[in-house]
């Protein structure tokens, strides 16, 4: 490994030689063994050779395509159409009784490649620095870096695609005047073919995949795994173009695995759960991490009945029976992404039927910002990303407010969601489609996930997961937390960073939008939309300002790679600067600082102005990758009073996203919102309760009975910051506190005001 990759005990190592070979797509066929705390099966991986990818990604567009692949400027000139036949009969090896294959393929050699255990070091395989930062190795055989910890691995083996019946159609002669007619040489060009075929063909493309994932092996593949990586080779085989392009790895999870949580709900069922760890998949499945890699998955899971699997999937899986009692699930995504975006849950979850319900959606012109119906000069522009069937070119959906959506809970909790989260949910979803457009996945699922949950949400393609914390209390925390959440349908999804370190790219826009949309859900004035935002900045502030006094300099940089960012290795690997450093997955100030920017730069160009302009960059990004000059630039260059105002990238670069600290424009601002009206009213009622304590403490026994003080209603935010405000003073005495309690009843409050219960 190249001395610069060497990663630190904080750095997080991406491992995948990605540069010189892609996934494309995966297929997994996993058994879920609540009894061993297990997930075992096979996942089969389809590759294109990454060299041309290079090339691309240089300029600053992420197209994905093979060296091979001269039709993609055809392709992605051609109308993304979203067909309507049904896939579900390509799921699972079990239900495919149909597939059929044309051969044996050939002879196993694993005796003469030696396969080589999880826990050994293959002698045969080089260093790093030696096999995957050189693309050719003379006499020295290619290896393939993937992703993987936690993970046994039982055995690795070529698939032979050549003898499933029907590929014939991937194998043309027209086709193979170029290539080697070696078996070798043949699979790969299939694969090729396979990959390449345009959007509009996907469901086909989906069952190909399904056939050639249940095609026989062709010869077990030397590999050895190390701490952070599986590394496998093909002896004889010295460059991406000629190794394996479909190969099937049979594995297992480690039960104490850092990538799912064994664990029971909150009815004292067992689950299991991808909880968003900070290795992110690799620890469920081999992978590519590196967010570069994006690519296609399905996945047939397998568990006892009475469990329901969730997972991120375009479809809404029904259970197949299986015998002895196993129910099998399958989901597919045709939109490339990353692999860590990837995620499943899988418990005994009871969906939250709605009843005689009827969602209001928001209707108030005073607030309502730019429609959808708006003549936009770039709404037939055509899709930068590569092909696959997108939402934003099928006019069946592109005024679609409010897509299909489901919630899930453990059954004690099923009442409590039906009554607070489920009216919430096509709010939210009216709200995010009028300020962002089409919604950039089919529909939603919504899951109350276990207590030992760390966080107030994550989001996934298809899949909410909400913490029990959000229920408690009236709608706020709910609605502002699934705000925030839906809002990565959009930014962290759709739009993805090009380099993990600029998490703000994802966090800051959603919590900017979070507000943007729960305004619009509550059909809120624009003076109350106004008091409610200013009210919200400040309790940001003083977060921000808490974490700048309490945490590491290095910590607090958004961009830490600075102008390297986005930079990669010769074969793809890379670190994310302190990615493992345990007290930065606890830190907000990605949220916080990426927040006030976005916030800054509306106030600068105009709320409206803004909003559309962030519109504009959805339709222009969607499907790709981005680094923060790209939104910057676009949004300069769009709204001409942002260049009057003296602002330049380098100028964002320099006072927001390469220093520590709160930045300097942001000390400016902080003074006008604590004269907003909301925030004036809140300290008139902490000088109340700081009055009463005073007279509670003097009094005697005797003497209890006082003037009764009339406190002012509150708002949810308000209340946190009376109580903040509350906790910075010295004492308070016990009959101040029940009184509060009495007041606000604060233990019947979301954890927002709970956390700050005085």
């Amino acid at each position: 490994m190249d001395p610069q990759l060497d990663p630190m005990k904080d750095d997080l190592p991406l491992m995948a030689n990605t540069s010189y070979m892609l996934v494309k797509h995966y297929v997994l066929d996993l058994d879920v063994d609540f009894k061993s705390k297990v997930i075992e099966g096979s996942i089969v991986l389809f590759f294109e050779t990454g060299s041309q990818h290079r090339k691309n990604s240089s300029t600053g567009r992420e197209c994905c395509q093979s060296e091979f692949d001269q039709s993609h400027k055809m392709r992605a000139s051609e109308p993304c159409h979203v067909p309507v036949t049904n896939v579900s009969a390509c799921s699972s090896k079990m239900e495919y009784n149909g597939f059929a294959v044309s051969g044996e393929g050939e002879e196993d050699t694993s005796d003469e490649n030696g396969n080589h255990s999880n826990s050994e070091q293959a002698s045969g395989i080089s260093s790093s620095e030696d096999c995957c930062d050189r693309e050719n190795h003379g006499n020295q055989d290619f290896v393939l870096v993937l992703d993987c910890c936690d993970l046994s691995v039982l055995k690795v083996e070529e698939v032979d695609v050549a003898a499933v019946s029907g590929i014939e159609q991937f194998t043309r002669p027209a086709k193979l005047t170029d290539v080697s007619k070696e078996l070798g040489n043949l699979r790969n060009h299939i694969v090729h073919e396979l990959v390449a075929l345009p959007a509009k063909r996907w469901e086909e493309q989906l069952c190909c995949f399904t056939h050639c994932s249940q095609a026989p092996g062709c010869g077990e593949l030397p590999f050895a795994t190390g701490p952070w990586s599986l590394e496998i080779r093909k002896p004889g085989i010295g460059t991406p173009a000629d190794f394996p392009h479909a190969i099937r790895i049979w594995y297992k999870t480690n039960p104490g695995g850092r990538s799912v949580a064994w664990t029971t709900d909150q009815s004292g069922r067992p689950c299991v759960y991808t909880m968003g760890s900070p290795i992110n998949n690799r620890a469920l499945f081999p992978c590519q991490e590196p967010p570069i890699a994006l690519s296609t998955w399905q996945a047939s899971v397998r568990a006892a009945a009475g469990f329901v699997v969730l997972m991120s999937g375009e479809n809404s899986a029904e259970p197949v029976q299986l015998p002895e009692d196993i129910l099998s699930w399958y989901y597919y995504v045709s939109m490339p992404m990353p692999a860590s975006t990837f995620t499943i849950a899988v418990g005994c979850w009871q969906e939250v039927k709605q009843q005689s319900f009827t969602a209001a959606i928001p209707t108030n012109t005073e607030f309502s910002l730019p429609s959808v119906q708006a003549d936009f000069s770039w709404h037939e522009a055509m899709c930068g990303h590569v092909g696959y069937p997108c939402r934003f070119q099928n006019p069946a959906v592109s005024w679609q407010a409010v897509i299909p959506h489901r919630v899930f809970s453990p059954c004690c909790l099923v009442e409590l969601c039906e009554e607070r989260l489920l009216p919430l949910i096509p709010q939210c979803l009216s709200a995010a489609f009028s300020t962002l457009g089409t919604h950039p996945f089919s529909r939603l699922d919504v899951l109350i996930v276990p207590s030992n949950f760390s966080s107030l949400g994550m989001a996934s393609p298809h899949i909410i997961f909400l913490s029990q914390s959000v229920l408690p209390g009236g709608s706020h925390l709910c609605g502002t937390r699934l705000c925030h959440e839906i809002g990565h349908a959009w930014f962290g999804l759709a739009i993805g960073a090009r380099d993990w370190t600029e998490e703000w790219i994802s966090e800051g826009f959603a919590t900017f939008l979070e507000d943007v949309f729960w305004a619009r859900a509550q059909q809120l004035s624009l003076e109350e939309v106004k008091g409610q935002q200013e009210l919200k900045a400040l309790l940001r502030w003083r977060r921000l300002r808490d974490e700048v006094q309490n945490s590491e300099e290095e910590l607090q940089v958004l961009r830490p790679n600075k102008e390297s960012t986005g930079e990669l290795s010769e074969s793809g690997a890379s670190v994310v600067k302190y990615g493992l450093k345990a007290e930065k997955i606890f830190m907000q100030v990605h949220y916080l600082k990426g927040y006030f920017l976005l916030r800054s730069l509306a106030r600068t160009a105009g709320e409206a102005s803004f909003l559309l302009s962030l519109r504009k960059f959805v339709r222009k990004f969607h499907g790709q990758l981005v680094l923060s000059q790209d939104f910057l630039c676009m949004l300069l260059e769009d709204i001409p009073k942002q260049k009057k105002s003296g602002l330049t990238v380098e100028s964002i670069f320099q006072n927001w996203l390469d220093t520590s600290g709160i930045p300097k424009p942001l000390l400016e601002e902080v003074e006008t919102w604590k004269e907003c009206q909301l925030v004036r009213e809140v300290r008139g009622e902490v000088t109340k309760w700081i009055q009463t304590n005073q007279r509670v403490r003097k009094s005697s026994k005797k003497k209890r009975k006082q003037d009764e003080v009339i406190f002012q209603k509150l708002l949810p935010d308000q209340l946190v910051l009376l109580l903040e405000s509350l906790l910075e003073e010295k004492t308070l005495c016990p009959r101040t506190l029940q009184c509060l309690e009495r007041t606000y009843q604060l233990r019947e409050q979301d954890a927002e005001s709970g956390s700050r219960e005085v």
